[in-house]
């Protein structure tokens, strides 16, 4: 899902989405209890429990739905498998104030039922591995607004642009039983959906899959017949209907058969020319994707838009909806095919499998098509996440909404570390093979990021436990500032981190980049691994002079720039090979030494010559200077020695 809201930290600077929650629920999840399949926001656990006792494998919905309104009626039919032993209750939700007329048990007999809220208790006796279903025959009005942005699961607008009205649905996260029956889980995707529209001649609907047949009801009607038969969440189904025009390209990705991109624009004269040229770029996108991540997912149906007046995309499955066109939208909701449908996150903590992995989506399709564009954009989403401190990647409160879809936290800090993951692999080959080897094995299915994780480990052959803790569970971002001197062919760089949320994240261990450029003009990339505190000492091979320091210049980390000083007093004293490493300089209390001798007696003279302390110490040792008066000394060790302020 992409909304202007978001679109604008790239084109007007960054607007939160808006905070949503249900009123008079909340439930938390830290990350020692795991990741818990949030089903809905509505349903005591009890009732929870109780869907867990059944698979949905086929929906076919029977609607009738016109562009100027969310009424709704008609039959959708629930087929069934049993997982428990026995399973007397059936239990489902649909939207308290949408009327059921009957509900059918295998299409022919009436059975009794009951309603708490949203809940719809249906008597039943089956046992284990048996399969059945039940059609729900209903209608009614959907609630009208309460989603993220106001939307709720049907909606009805006018476009502000072009003046045309259309009804659609949005689902994401828990608004799918707002208008039709069903079971809200991740994790129970549905084999394959039938979606049947009813409406005037004059409209056309648009659904998942492939469109079968167009039929005509009665003198004024025709029902569009909609089929899929992949896999698919339930979120993920979806309805919109108006007036429009059919506009058809086809991508053809190496090795494969072209793939349909179907779109329904407004049927009004200047839109199709308007939004033409950012349509055809759908194919390029989809190519490249293909290319990237394994061939489109769903290449034997298609995919496509259909228009609606809401403020950005939603990502349904083979057909987004979608208020308007640009790269950046278009590539987001493309992207979303292979994270959020192909794949789907397994609990709504784990978001950033889809919207991260989106949201890079669009940092690719730049670098590909518009080169250069990507780094002011990873720039900005990286002063975006820096305009506050906390809050992790992962979301800790699975049922706000508005947490869920942190602009911030999920969209921007999660393409950010996106970008970390691939910077860490240091394998382009190997970070996209991970990101092929995500799609064939959770394809159809639901993943958390522990499995990307395992993934990502098994093939680059590192341990990314750090990587998850510091960036993805852990909160807040680095201040760097580099000290660095050149002592007899070696660059010598200490490196200081402060960092945003210290009581979360002490420190962070990724790897960061310094480019040098030294007097002749030549630029070198430094890499600095095996930070393990916040201070860490390198050191790198240099036969000159340095003229200009860079830290991170490609953009790798979110980080704030906290200074680069030459200071050659970071080193003056090289015994048995090892040098002498001493910080901070200048300091206020405490002054550690490392990779001296063991044992070594150390001195400290004053700006005069005087012996005001002494003592021995051993490696990684720390000096207390608390005591000595603001001022410049030299630390004196086994006859070598090296000047410091104290502040």
């Amino acid at each position: 899902m992409k909304f202007k809201i978001i679109l604008s930290v790239f084109i007007f600077g960054f607007c939160s989405m808006l905070a949503y929650s249900q009123s008079g629920h909340s439930c938390s999840r830290v990350k020692s209890q795991g990741h818990a399949d949030m089903r809905s926001d509505r349903l005591s656990d009890h009732y929870i429990d109780l869907t867990n006792k059944y698979n949905v494998h086929f929906y076919k919905l029977d609607l009738n739905i016109e562009r100027t309104s969310i009424y709704v009626d008609g039959a959708v039919q629930m087929h069934v498998e049993v997982l428990s032993p026995i399973l007397d209750t059936l239990l489902f939700e649909l939207w308290d104030d949408l009327w059921i007329d009957d509900i059918l048990l295998n299409g022919t007999t009436a059975i009794p039922f009951s309603r708490e809220e949203s809940a719809v208790i249906v008597p039943v006796d089956y046992v284990m591995g048996d399969h059945f279903f039940i059609e729900v025959i209903y209608e009614g009005l959907p609630p009208s607004g309460g989603g993220p942005l106001g939307n709720g699961g049907m909606n009805n607008d006018s476009s502000p642009s072009w003046g045309n009205q259309a009804t659609w649905s949005l689902s994401e996260p828990f608004a799918a039983y707002e208008w039709f029956p069903c079971k809200q889980s991740l994790t129970d995707k549905i084999d394959s959906v039938y979606t049947f529209v009813t409406t005037d001649e004059n409209n056309m609907a648009g659904s998942n899959g492939l469109l079968t047949d167009v039929v005509d009801v009665g003198a004024t009607k025709k029902r569009y017949e909609w089929k899929t038969n992949y896999p698919i969440d339930y979120y993920l189904i979806s309805i919109a209907v108006a007036e429009y025009v059919e506009y058809t390209v086809y991508a053809e990705p190496d090795g494969a058969d072209p793939i349909m991109i179907q779109n329904f624009i407004y049927n009004n004269p200047a839109c199709l020319p308007t939004f033409m040229d950012d349509i055809n770029e759908t194919v390029d996108y989809m190519e490249l994707f293909s290319e990237l991540y394994g061939l489109y997912p769903f290449a034997n149906e298609k995919y496509g838009h259909c228009m609606a007046p809401l403020s950005g995309g939603m990502e349904h499955q083979t057909m987004t909806t979608q208020g308007y066109f640009n790269p950046l939208l278009t590539a987001h909701e493309l992207g979303h095919q292979w994270f959020g449908d192909n794949v789907t996150c397994a609990s709504w903590s784990d978001i950033w499998l889809n919207e991260g992995f989106a949201s890079y989506s669009e940092e690719l399709m730049y670098t590909e098509y518009y080169p250069g564009d990507e780094v002011s954009s990873m720039s900005g989403r990286h002063d975006n996440v820096m305009e506050e401190n906390g809050g992790s990647v992962w979301v800790e409160d699975s049922l706000n909404v508005g947490r869920i879809f942190s602009g911030r936290l999920t969209y921007n800090k999660g393409a950010a570390i996106v970008h970390t993951l691939r910077f860490l692999i240091d394998n382009d080959e190997h970070f996209f093979e991970i990101l092929q080897t995500y799609q064939t094995t959770y394809g159809g299915s639901t993943a958390q990021a522990a499995d990307l994780k395992a993934i990502a480990e098994s093939i680059s052959g590192k341990d990314f436990t750090a990587f998850f803790n510091e960036w993805y569970y852990g909160e807040g971002f680095p201040e760097y500032r580099v000290e660095y001197t050149v002592f007899e062919g070696e660059l010598i760089v200490l490196l200081e981190q402060d960092v945003s949320m210290e009581g979360v994240t002490p420190f962070f261990t990724n790897d960061l980049e310094l480019r040098v450029q030294d007097e002749d003009g030549d630029y070198t990339i430094f890499r600095l691994t095996d930070i393990d505190g916040e201070i860490s000492y390198h050191s790198f091979p240099f036969e000159s002079e340095v003229d200009d320091m860079e830290i991170d210049p490609a953009n790798w980390i979110i980080n704030e720039y906290g200074g680069i000083v030459e200071n050659n007093n970071i080193v003056s004293l090289v015994e048995n090979n090892a040098v002498i490493e001493i910080y901070p300089n200048p300091t206020t209390d405490q002054l550690t030494i490392k990779n001296t001798v063991e044992n070594g007696a150390y001195i400290v003279y004053d700006a005069i010559g005087r012996n005001v302390m002494t003592g021995e110490l051993t490696s990684s040792q720390q000096i207390d200077v608390t005591a000595l008066s603001p001022g410049q000394y030299v630390l004196r060790i086994n006859g070598g020695q090296t000047a410091f302020t104290k502040n």
